[in-house]
């Protein structure tokens, strides 16, 4: 691993066991995932599972996750502040990999099929008033490379499709990001650039200066940065991730 420069832009080589703060986490956390039978969450759970942290997986269809040492699932909807406050207490961290799954197109014409429109903000929202009052303080919260504070920084064609396709989706988002912003706790942003399912080993560049390099990124890769993140690091930061 090294760093590049003085405003905390890292690039993290393949199979690197340090945390983006350059120590080593020892101490095991209980840590909360919520979106963990997606992609990012799915590898958020392992990775954390292989770090020796016991996880507590919240989920709307527990089928879908097999059983594990060290991990617990929970059933509940995000949307639903009652589920989310009995799943937040007793955990060291919280993780947030909240979306909608379905066809982009799909979701512009016809709204979506299974996942409330608005599941990041809502979700989220509940996750923090939780989290205020069982006084849990870490939180890490995956949203978009684009959004906040890299909004400017995209290409035009990526600005486009924001408008065009993805607008509801974007606005939801925003509205994520500037709850996490006013919650007081001790919070994460993540924003990943394009996702993939590669399975390969990457050298992950993560710019809390809103810089990216190349545009994609897999979900394995972003699922182990949000574990690191969770376990510790600064705080009150966003970090735009990409690829070197």
């Amino acid at each position: 691993m090294w760093t590049r420069g003085q405003g905390g832009d890292r690039a993290i080589g393949p199979g690197s066991p340090c945390r983006c703060d350059g120590r080593r986490e020892e101490d095991e956390m209980k840590v909360l995932v919520l979106g963990a039978t997606g992609g990012s969450g799915r590898a958020a759970v392992d990775a954390l599972l292989r770090a020796g942290h016991e996880v507590t997986a919240f989920v709307r269809k527990p089928e879908l996750l097999e059983a594990r040492p060290g991990l617990h699932v929970v059933v509940g909807d995000a949307t639903r502040a009652e589920d989310v406050e009995r799943a937040v207490a007793g955990h060291d961290a919280v993780i947030v990999t909240l979306g909608i799954r379905e066809n982009a197109v799909m979701v512009r014409l016809r709204g979506s099929a299974g996942t409330p429109i608005d599941v990041r903000s809502v979700g989220t929202a509940n996750v923090i008033a939780a989290m205020r009052a069982h006084g849990v303080r870490r939180l890490v919260v995956q949203t978009t490379y684009g959004v906040g504070e890299t909004r400017n920084a995209l290409r035009w064609i990526d600005a486009m499709l924001f408008r065009v396709l993805l607008r509801d989706q974007i606005a939801d988002t925003e509205e994520q990001e500037r709850a996490v912003r006013a919650s007081g706790l001790d919070w994460v942003l993540v924003q990943p650039v394009h996702l993939t399912d590669a399975d390969r080993e990457e050298t992950v560049f993560a710019s809390a200066r809103g810089e990216a390099r190349k545009m994609t990124i897999s979900r394995r890769s972003v699922g182990k940065f949000l574990a690191e993140r969770a376990a510790g690091g600064a705080s009150r930061e966003s970090i735009a991730l990409s690829t070197a």
